[in-house]
C-alpha cells in the first residue's frame, strides 16, 4: 500500500499523487506529446513496464490526464492532458527555471519565444491589477 502525507497542506496533497519515482516524469511526457505507452517507455528508457502502468493509472485517477482509444485489436490507447495536467505545465516551468539557477548540468530553461531571452515568474493580483512581490499562504 501506498504510504501518504495525512496532512492537511497543499503539498503534502500534491505529493500524494505526483510525488512517487517517475510520476512527473510521466505527466511531463505527455505534456510534451509522448502520448502513447510506447512513446513513454522509449522516452523514460529504464522505468519498467508495470511501474509506467502504475503511474499512467494514477494520473488518470486523479484526473490529471484521460485515455483515448486509438486502435481497437489490439487495444491501444493515447494519453492526454486535461486541464488539470496542463495547468501543471506552470510547476514544471518553474522547476525548470530553479534547477537552471541552482543545479550544475542542467541544459534547458525557459525563455521568451519572441527574443530568446530567459523569463522570470511575477505574480499577479487581480484584485488590485498589478504584479506583486508581498505573498503570503493563506488558509481558508
Amino acid at each position: 500500500m501506498k504510504v501518504t502525507y495525512d496532512l492537511e497542506c497543499n503539498l503534502a496533497q500534491t505529493l500524494n499523487i505526483l510525488g512517487d519515482r517517475w510520476t512527473m516524469l510521466v505527466l511531463h511526457r505527455i505534456s510534451k506529446n509522448k502520448n502513447t505507452f510506447k512513446e513513454l517507455q522509449e522516452s523514460l528508457d529504464s522505468i519498467p513496464t508495470n511501474i509506467l502502468s502504475n503511474r499512467i493509472k494514477l494520473l488518470e485517477e486523479n484526473e490529471l490526464i484521460y485515455s483515448e482509444l486509438y486502435n481497437e485489436h489490439p487495444p491501444r490507447y493515447k494519453y492526454m492532458l486535461t486541464q488539470k495536467g496542463k495547468d501543471f505545465n506552470h510547476v514544471f516551468n518553474s522547476m525548470i527555471l530553479w534547477a537552471n539557477k541552482y543545479l550544475d548540468n542542467c541544459n534547458r530553461t525557459l525563455c521568451h519565444r519572441e527574443c530568446g531571452k530567459q523569463v522570470k515568474i511575477k505574480y499577479y493580483c487581480e484584485n488590485c491589477d498589478e504584479y506583486v512581490d508581498d505573498l503570503i499562504v493563506k488558509d481558508y
